[in-house]
């Protein structure tokens, strides 16, 4: 019989259900023997069946297909299996496995057990609904159990606060000030309907009936937060009250989520009559007005309870952001956008809109609706008058610094809720020494009554800077900042003029002058570095040229002639003279010589903004101070030279806390801005311009003094910036309207203010500077400014030549001493071989190159005192011809007047004209 109808043989094992599976299996198809089951007898010449071992392999075996899995012996060997019964080799390949140990089954059953590849890995739909069931059910079990702790928390003490208290630098209290009126909480039944309906139909229509909650609302909130957009407050009028009364003010996700469950509370627990009192009465409505009766007496000068529905719709309109809807304006939120005319036209619409929505909903009558069609007005904004005096714009400039560098997030209108201490730099006995220094001025000087067409609308402004830590000492903002809105002491639009001059010389020592050869982009190696010893051309009308010799001229193809103050021509003159006269031709040509690039990059360096202040640097002009920084960056950028190149940026509060918890530290930073000898050598500069030259009235007896006069064009400002070794100052002084709503308000000249011909540095805002720092430095240890070491090299510009020997010439008589209203003569041109006075003296004699003829000996600076800056330039020099004399052209009449000095040499004398005498004076021939 062939073996295919051989008769199958008996399984060995197994029992009943084996043999049915045995039997259910195609013809030519065996199982795998199992390898815990050992054959009693061997298999024939055809391999015998193996007993299966356990229902679970003989499942398996019986799930494998023809070719599959198998093999002989029970070895579970790898071998090709076939479609006989005796797992002959056939078409398939197969793995013997022999008997296996079923898989134990799993509460989570991940990886899958039974599976394989892929599918061992794709989790079963029973496990993803189970897990889906379980993170809902953890998610409702948290949040009960979150419910259920949170608590009805007391009004939030921030809530209740009702000032800031502003401190002075030793820590005694300088203010306390949250606004013009203070809270006041009053009853649900004192609140006006009418101002209940007015925030119900603006802000929230379902008050009435909501659980507090808008699901929306909170939607749209925690998605633009997961986006990193902005935040969204809550939209509910109770969210609202939870949010301004019982949190913090943090658009956080943790104070979200906070208040939702307190709002849930609330919604549930509290009474809808309490939630609207609360919401209006902690609610903030500008003008430091915090509930709905003070923003009734703020705005109306009435009652809450008098107020009508058409005032309640404005004051429901301040609800939305009071700094962008209060007629008055908030230019120190937003000075672009919260405008009082912007302001005024966004609450204008929104308080329109406003009655015309409670009139949708039944909230206001047809009547009333018709009756209030013009827009009620608000009450001026009036000033605290705690803020009166200097107060008001110490506290303003506090203010907004702390707002502009706090990274709290502290906003303008949280900080206007007060509940904050504020610690400030200003010193309270120098901020009384520099008021009582400009009123002195004032009462003397300044009478409107007896010249009102030129002592009208005079202002001042001061600011003081510790040069080794940058705080701001004291200001000087105005008379009273009650009356005059404007802090002074900032940005006024009034220009430099000359004091700008120390950061062209500091350019020019740190960078050097670029060399017409080498093209216009050098860097600092290729160039080369100026000594205040170098010798440029001082006249009057000056072709100014670029770097590499040819005429610079405008858009328009127009040339620049440089003229100097009293249109004096001062010849061929060394920097640091130039700077001691304050002549602008040496350095307007320099500053091209050396890059005016490379200026503004020097005055930003000392401590100056590159913003809308800083003028256009690209036109010669700017070197001689076209630019209006403020009078506090004026002398934080001259504290620069005072700290010998080290910049620190000036700040005015030190630490702002709010309920105990520190809310800004101030951190000083240090910044190299010039090479210490740089920064000594202008210092050593300005030193003589207030020793020799137009600072003289600035000087403090047995005190090292710094500084440098500026006076612009047409006479619209003057300034006076100087510093000692522990205390930088400027003044400046200027002619504007200070009525904020006149249009088109503009600088008038000074022609004649206050009794003087013309308005200089050196006159006001030199005697402001004297008699504040004469009393600010009282008592303080004397301290000299650093030795300045030479730097640099003497070079020749703006067409200045080296020296030649010349052969003496006699000049003309001398002028006479008595000051005249006719212009003087002309004196006469020196030859053009007439030597360089400083090539006389040693490379760094400074007092040598004060003489401009002859030696130290005589009287180098008779006259120095004889005129304000209007004689600055006053007379040409004297020769360093023995037999020759100096002649001093008349100056300016400004008092003081100085003698000019006679220095006696071979029979020649320098006159310097009496009262009006030049700088220059004579020198000892």
């Amino acid at each position: 019989m062939s073996e295919h109808r051989r008769k199958a043989p008996q399984p060995q094992g197994g029992g009943r259900a084996a043999t049915r599976r045995a039997t259910q299996q195609s013809s030519g198809r065996r199982a795998a023997p199992s390898r815990s089951v050992t054959s009693e007898s061997p298999s024939d010449s055809h391999g015998g069946d193996t007993p299966y071992g356990g229902r679970a392999a003989a499942r398996r075996a019986a799930q494998r297909g023809s070719g599959g899995r198998g093999g002989s012996d029970g070895g579970g060997g790898r071998r090709r299996g076939g479609g006989g019964d005796d797992g002959a080799e056939g078409p398939g390949r197969g793995r013997g496995r022999g008997n296996q140990r079923p898989a134990k089954k799993r509460f989570i059953d991940y990886p899958r057990a039974g599976k394989h590849g892929v599918r061992r890995w794709v989790p079963s739909w029973k496990l993803v609904s189970g897990l889906c069931i379980g993170f809902v059910g953890l998610l409702m079990g948290v949040a009960s159990l979150a419910y259920a702790m949170v608590t009805m928390p007391e009004v939030n003490d921030a809530a209740k606060a009702e000032n800031n208290v502003y401190y002075w630098s030793d820590n005694t209290q300088m203010v306390a000030t949250g606004g013009a009126a203070n809270r006041q909480v009053i009853a649900y039944e004192q609140i006006p309907e009418a101002m209940r309906n007015a925030v119900i139909s603006a802000e929230n229509k379902s008050f009435e009936h909501d659980k507090g909650i808008d699901p929306m609302g909170i939607g749209r909130a925690l998605w633009n937060m997961a986006k990193g957009g902005q935040t969204q407050g809550g939209s509910t009028i109770t969210q609202q009250y939870v949010k301004n009364s019982r949190l913090s003010q943090e658009q956080t996700l943790s104070r979200k989520v906070e208040e939702l469950f307190i709002t849930l509370k609330v919604g549930e627990q509290g009474n809808k009559k309490e939630v609207m009192a609360g919401y209006l009465n902690v609610s903030y409505y500008g003008r430091g007005a915090s509930g709905i009766q003070a923003a009734a007496r703020t705005y109306y000068g009435k009652d809450a309870t008098d107020l009508n529905p058409s005032e309640c719709a404005f004051l429901a309109t301040l609800l939305k952001g009071a700094s962008y809807y209060d007629p008055a304006g908030a230019p120190d939120v937003d000075p672009q956008q919260a405008t009082p005319a912007k302001n005024l036209d966004r609450a204008k619409k929104r308080w329109r809109w406003i009655l015309d929505e409670e009139f949708k909903d039944g909230r206001l009558s047809k009547a009333d609706h018709d009756k209030y069609r013009t827009f009620p007005s608000p009450k001026p904004l009036k000033k605290d008058a705690q803020l009166g005096g200097q107060t008001g714009y110490l506290v303003e400039l506090a203010r907004k610094y702390f707002l502009a560098n706090n990274d709290r997030g502290v906003t303008a209108e949280m900080l206007n809720q007060g509940g904050y201490e504020i610690h400030t730099t200003f010193d309270k006995k120098k901020v009384a020494q520099l008021n009582k220094a400009v009123k002195r001025v004032y009462d003397e000087k300044i009478d409107p009554k007896k010249r009102p067409d030129k002592d009208t609308h005079v202002q001042f402004g001061g600011g003081s800077v510790d040069p080794e830590t940058g705080a701001i000492k004291a200001i000087y903002g105005g008379k009273d900042a009650t009356q005059h809105y404007t802090n002074n002491a900032d940005p006024t639009g009034a220009a430099v003029g000359s004091t700008f001059k120390p950061f062209v010389l500091a350019a020019a020592m740190e960078h050097g002058r670029r060399d017409p050869e080498l093209g216009k982009d050098q860097n600092d190696s290729q160039r080369e570095k100026v000594s205040p010893l170098s010798v440029y051309n001082g006249d009057n009308k000056l072709k100014i040229k670029n770097y590499n010799g040819e005429v610079w001229t405008n858009e328009k193809g127009e040339e620049w002639l440089q003229t100097n103050d009293g249109n004096h021509s001062e010849g061929n003159i060394t920097l640091r003279k130039a700077m001691e006269v304050s002549a602008n031709s040496p350095y307007v040509q320099l500053g091209m010589d050396v890059g005016t690039d490379k200026v503004k990059e020097a005055a930003m360096a000392a401590g100056l903004k590159d913003d809308e202040n800083m003028a256009n640097s690209t036109v010669p002009s700017f070197s001689i101070g076209t630019s209006s920084p403020s009078v506090i960056r004026m002398a934080g950028a001259y504290a620069t030279f005072a700290a010998s190149g080290q910049q620190r940026e000036p700040f005015s509060v030190t630490q702002v806390k709010k309920l105990g918890e520190v809310m800004y530290q101030h951190e000083t930073v240090t910044k190299r801005a010039f090479d210490n000898n740089v920064a000594d050598n202008v210092t050593d500069v300005l030193k003589n311009v207030v020793e020799h030259g137009t600072g003289t009235p600035a000087k403090l007896p047995g005190r090292d003094v710094a500084g440098k006069t500026g006076t612009t064009d047409d006479n619209l400002s003057a300034w006076f910036v100087g510093y000692t070794p522990q205390l930088s100052t400027a003044i400046s002084m200027y002619r504007l309207d200070d009525n904020e709503k006149h249009k088109d308000r503009k600088f008038e000249k000074m022609y004649g203010t206050g009794g003087e011909e013309k308005i200089h540095g050196a006159s006001f805002p030199a005697q402001i500077w004297h008699d504040y720092m004469a009393e600010a430095m009282a008592g303080q240890k004397v301290v000299d400014f650093p030795k300045a070491e030479p730097i640099g090299d003497k070079l020749y510009g703006g067409g200045a030549s080296s020296p030649k020997p010349t052969p003496s010439y006699t000049p003309p008589p001398s002028p006479s001493t008595t000051p005249s209203d006719s212009p003087p003569p002309s004196p006469p041109a020196s030859p053009p071989t007439s030597p360089d006075p400083t090539e006389s003296c040693g490379t760094w004699d400074w007092n040598c190159q004060n003489n401009n003829g002859g030696t130290s000996d005589g009287g180098d600076n008779g006259g120095a005192d004889g005129g304000t800056t209007g004689a600055d330039d006053g007379g040409t020099t004297g020769t360093t011809d023995g037999t020759t004399a100096g002649n001093g052209d008349p100056g300016g009449a400004s008092p003081p007047a100085g003698d000019g000095g006679n220095g006696n040499g071979n029979g020649g004398n320098g006159n310097g004209a009496n009262g009006n005498g030049g700088i220059f004076g004579g020198g000892n021939g």
